[in-house]
This record gives structure tokens, C-alpha cells and sequence, in this order.
């Protein structure tokens, strides 16, 4: 098929939620490093691309039970926050989840309207026993995944296998590893091309010295997708929870202050 021609697109990165936690609980068998264990911040965000009219929402957040449920900090209810960036959950915009886990489908069944992205192996195995087992239910809840099936009988659900072109600009890429169906999204920005890359890479201390997260469902894949996102030369590679992202990029002034940054101008 051949590619659409590239839109540039703004990136809104929303932090809606943090958690002060040890490096031995964020990283997969800690004590194979040989390194001291020390205090480590997760972070937790969505992100949104603007173009023009256009905008297209990436993952949700996590939802105010999901967050209580796992005793996680909200510092902003994500819902209220796209509303004060103009972008409201009602408005029927694209929702493209990268993966299924609480923190990126809470609040989905307030995107009434929205055609959702989810790659077909993600949506599968949610679906499948082998997602209610113990090490993965932690992190997937069914009353949020009952959502994608609420979406797909609305004729909303829009299957991703491998690849897909949603809009000028805009790629959606399968690399599983951390879940069956992980996507991490390309997007053509004023900057040059940034790779969303939400949980394939979850710090960037992950990337640079390839210690993956404590939760893989492959870790081969994972191993992967890192080695993926690293030979994308020349891209700008935001990870799904490291607390440097937001100090990256552009802050936003007022009441969204401290939670939210742009990439990508579209004035630059």
C-alpha cells in the first residue's frame, strides 16, 4: 500500500501520574546487575498529536480506580486534562492503545464516540485465559478491556496487524515484547520523526543499558523491540515512564503547568 504523504504533528505529552518506588521493583531481576539498589521515580503519561483540526489521542491513562486500586498518585484526572487542553474525550477523536495494561485504557469508555487502534494480537490475548492468570491481571483490568469490546460491537474497534498508516504522518508499529501486541507510534513532527514508544521502552535507562521493566510477557521480544527503537537513527525516542520525558521537551504556561509539554511546533 502505498504511504500517504506526511503531515507534520504537535505532540502533547501529559504526565497524569507518578509513583516513588526502589530500582529493584522497576527493573526485571535487579540483583543480576551487581548494583546497589536506590530510590526511582515512575512516571505515568498519554499522549496526544494535534495537527490543525485533527488530533489523534495515544493510550488514556489510567482511570481513578485503577490508580486507587494500585496505590498510584493522580495528579491530574486525564479526562480533565485533555478537556483544558481543548481536546475532550467526547469530541471523537482517534484513540490509539498502545497496550492494554490499566495505566493506558483507563477512562476508555469516556471516548464514546472514538474509533480505537489496538493491534489484534493484544486484543486477543486479553481475551484469552491466559490473560486472568495472576502475573498478567495485575496490570489488565476486564472492566476496561469489556470497553474494547463494547467499541468493537459499536463498529469502533480497528484491528492493527503488524502495521498501520492511520492518518498522513502518523504510523502504528507492532513490536510486542513487553505485551503480545505492543505498538509504539511514528509520528512526522517540525522536529523530525519521534517515536512514541509508551511501554516497549519504559525508561530510558532501559534503552541506553538494556535492563528491561520487571513485567515482560517476552522477554526475547522485548530484548527486540529495544534493539528496534535503538536502530531507528536520527529519531527522537520518548519512552512511557521515564521521569526525565517531560523536562525534554517544550513545557506548557498556565493552569497545565508542570504536567504538560509539547513536541514539535507547529510554528518552529
Amino acid at each position: 500500500m502505498a504511504m500517504m504523504a506526511p503531515t507534520e504533528w504537535e505532540i502533547f505529552v501529559v504526565k497524569h501520574g507518578t509513583r516513588a518506588t526502589a530500582r529493584s521493583e522497576v527493573f526485571l531481576n535487579y540483583g543480576f546487575y551487581g548494583e546497589p539498589d536506590g530510590e526511582y521515580t515512575v512516571d505515568y503519561y498519554f499522549w496526544v498529536l494535534r495537527s490543525g483540526d485533527s488530533v489523534i489521542h495515544i493510550d488514556t491513562g489510567y482511570s481513578a480506580a485503577g490508580a486507587k486500586k494500585r496505590g498510584r498518585e493522580v495528579l491530574i484526572d486525564p479526562l480533565q486534562a485533555l478537556a483544558q487542553l481543548g481536546m475532550p474525550a467526547d469530541a471523537g477523536h482517534p484513540v490509539v492503545v498502545t497496550h492494554a495494561h490499566y495505566d493506558h485504557i483507563g477512562n476508555l469508555a469516556a471516548f464514546t464516540r472514538s474509533p480505537i487502534h489496538i493491534a489484534r494480537a493484544e486484543l486477543e490475548f486479553w481475551r484469552s485465559d491466559i490473560g486472568s492468570r495472576p502475573l498478567f491481571s495485575h496490570y489488565g483490568d476486564s472492566e476496561e478491556i469489556a470497553h474494547l469490546s463494547e467499541a468493537e460491537a459499536q463498529g469502533r474497534l480497528k484491528v492493527v496487524d503488524g502495521h498501520a498508516e492511520i492518518a498522513p504522518g502518523v504510523e502504528l508499529i507492532e513490536l510486542g515484547g513487553h505485551t503480545p501486541g505492543q505498538l509504539v507510534v511514528r509520528v512526522v513532527t517540525s522536529i523530525g520523526t519521534v517515536i512514541l514508544a509508551a511501554d516497549a521502552a519504559h525508561f530510558q535507562e532501559e534503552l541506553e543499558r538494556d535492563m528491561l521493566f520487571q513485567s515482560m510477557a517476552d522477554l526475547p521480544g522485548s530484548y527486540r523491540a529495544l534493539d528496534w527503537l535503538r536502530a531507528q537513527e536520527g529519531a527522537v525516542i520518548v519512552t512511557g515512564h521515564d521521569a526525565s520525558e517531560l523536562g525534554r521537551f517544550s513545557p506548557l504556561a498556565g493552569p497545565l503547568a508542570g504536567l504538560v509539554a509539547t513536541i514539535g511546533s507547529p510554528d518552529a
